[in-house]
């Protein structure tokens, strides 16, 4: 075997030198992400003094810009935004703050500290322009603010402040110049080392294709030709000392090794298929093809075995399915008589069923009428009882007849006295007594029927009240004997719906019972379908018995 250069060694290299510069990229990046940082806080740190700087100088430009409004106009409102800002905006102050605290130079500090100077100066003059203002001496004040003095303060103010703005301008803007030439420095060398980065992978990318991916091209399709199971496909390439070198001579006697486990076992399987099953494996298996060896033993030991257990159990199958052909016939027969049984006592329950439907209407009807009744007998009740009320009242008043017969007697009485008297004083009166003599016993005869009718009257009003007992007495039983009668209809009326009710809960279970029957019928049926299922299944059974024992007398198996 020739030697060869591993191709391992040749990429490490390649690839050592593409991680020290991309270690050196990273150096680089790390370099400039700080730069970066650097210098977003440098453009920000800028912006930010700027802006407080104007705070600042606005802060004293808003001050002067209130004093002379309020001295011109005189509003309360410019007065008041003028104190606002000393007293709670603090512009000024908070913008130095602010500039303090994102850093400043000494002399940057000196000049904020003489533009200080110079306000705080002009503060107590503009408080003396406002009260000039508030004493009614507004020409005065806005002499003052508007005078030679002022303006020379302000003058010297806005000068102050146009330099504090060019310094800070000048400084801020030469730290973020120097921030971007170490930035541009730092992402050439980046470059540089990308270009390097990307060479070394050129080369290693060319390398690798010659050195591995060719071979390994060559080896893959010479695989594939070997799970396709070709191992007489040609593979050209010479084994070497190499990794690719040594993969080539093991896919060489690969390739020799396969073609002689797969010529032996091409041999036992067709001898296996023939039906030989008294065979041995040999012994030149090895490494992981040993268990493909032991399988093949197995395999037979276990043929021999299952072959000879299945031919003695097909014979013990085919009696058995014998006797379960025979015992299924007999249990579908007796399945068969028990369906008709069942048909017969399920039509003599259906019969029992509607007879029992029919009482239960019968009874319901039969209540209907009993509550029918009752309701008519309480209505002659009511009845009886209005009648009896009414004899109480003949009666009642009968005795008012009395009462009325008795003050007749005693004016007929009066009267028969009044006309007795009378004829006495017409005798005493002679003839000129004849006239009223007449009349008198006119009014005696008059009070003499008037008695006699009173008597006939009474004897009548004392039958009339006994036939009044009599109907009362007689309507008093009668109401008796109906509330007895409704009593007695009542109870009929509840015994016949007890009957109703039980005639209907016999009904009902007379339904479920024959719902009962019927799935017993139709369960006995399924029994005789399944026992005739179960003992034609049974003579298939035994005919594949019979097949499978001739075709196990077809293996040559070891005694």
């Amino acid at each position: 075997m020739k030697k060869g250069m591993n191709q391992s060694t040749l990429t490490t290299i390649l690839n050592i030198g593409s991680i020290c510069t991309l270690l050196f990229m990273l150096v680089l990046l790390f370099f400039y992400s700080g730069v970066s940082r650097r210098l977003d806080n440098a453009n920000e740190d800028r912006f930010d003094l700027t802006y407080n700087a104007n705070r600042f100088m606005n802060g004293s430009a808003y001050l002067t810009n209130e004093v002379r409004a309020y001295a011109a106009t005189g509003s309360q409102e410019h007065y008041n935004n003028y104190w606002n800002e000393v007293n709670n905006l603090k512009n000024r102050d908070l913008g130095v703050a602010a500039m303090q605290e994102i850093g400043i130079t000494s002399g940057e500090q000196a000049m904020i500290d003489n533009m200080y100077s110079l306000s705080n100066q002009l503060v107590p003059l503009e408080e003396q322009a406002m009260e000039q203002v508030q004493a009614g001496r507004q020409e005065e004040a806005i002499e003052y603010v508007y005078g030679t003095e002022y303006n020379s303060s302000i003058t010297k103010i806005n000068a102050l402040k146009e330099q504090f703005l060019e310094t800070l301008n000048t400084r801020t803007l030469q730290e973020v110049e120097n921030l971007n030439r170490s930035s541009a420095i730092i992402q050439i060398l980046m470059v540089l080392a990308l270009i390097m980065v990307g060479t070394f992978q050129v080369i290693s990318m060319r390398v690798i294709r010659r050195r591995i991916l060719r071979p390994v091209i060559a080896v893959r399709d010479q695989m594939g030709e070997i799970s396709q199971g070709n191992l007489s496909a040609e593979f050209q390439w010479e084994a070497d000392t190499s990794e690719i070198g040594t993969l080539v001579a093991s896919i060489h006697e690969t390739k020799n090794e396969l073609k002689k486990y797969i010529h032996d076992i091409d041999q036992k399987l067709a001898q296996m298929a023939q039906g030989n099953m008294n065979l041995a494996i040999s012994d030149g298996y090895r490494g992981e093809f040993l268990p493909i060896q032991n399988a093949l033993r197995q395999i037979l030991d276990s043929l021999n075995n299952a072959l000879s257990h299945i031919g003695q159990t097909a014979r013990k199958v085919s009696d058995e399915s014998q006797r379960m052909a025979s015992g299924a016939q007999i249990l579908s027969d007796g399945a068969v008589q028990q369906a008709s049984a069942v048909e017969e006592l399920s039509a003599g329950i259906q019969d029992i069923s509607g007879q029992v439907n029919r009482t239960s209407k019968d009874a319901d009807m039969a209540r209907k009428s009993a509550l029918d009744a009752e309701a008519q007998l309480k209505v002659c009740s009511e009845k009886m009882e209005s009648l009896s009320t009414a004899i109480a009242d003949i009666a009642e008043s009968s005795s008012q007849i009395n009462g009325i017969i008795k003050t007749i007697e005693d004016i007929s009485f009066q009267t028969n006295i009044l006309a007795v008297n009378a004829s006495v004083e017409a005798a005493r009166a002679g003839n000129a007594g004849k006239g009223f003599a007449v009349v008198a016993n006119e009014v005696q005869q008059l009070a003499a029927k008037s008695a006699e009718s009173a008597k006939n009257i009474t004897n009548l009003i004392k039958e009339s009240g006994k036939f009044v007992q009599y109907g009362t007495t007689l309507s008093e039983e009668t109401a008796e004997a109906l509330l007895r009668v409704v009593s007695s209809a009542r109870q009929s009326a509840e015994l016949v719906d007890q009957i109703a009710e039980s005639a209907q809960q016999q009904a009902e279970s007379l339904r479920q019972l024959t719902e009962g029957m019927e799935n017993i019928s139709a369960v006995v049926q399924t029994n005789a379908a399944t026992a005739e299922e179960s003992a034609s299944s049974a003579q298939e059974l035994n005919q594949h018995a019979e097949k499978l024992q001739a075709a196990i007398r077809h293996f040559q198996l070891r005694r």
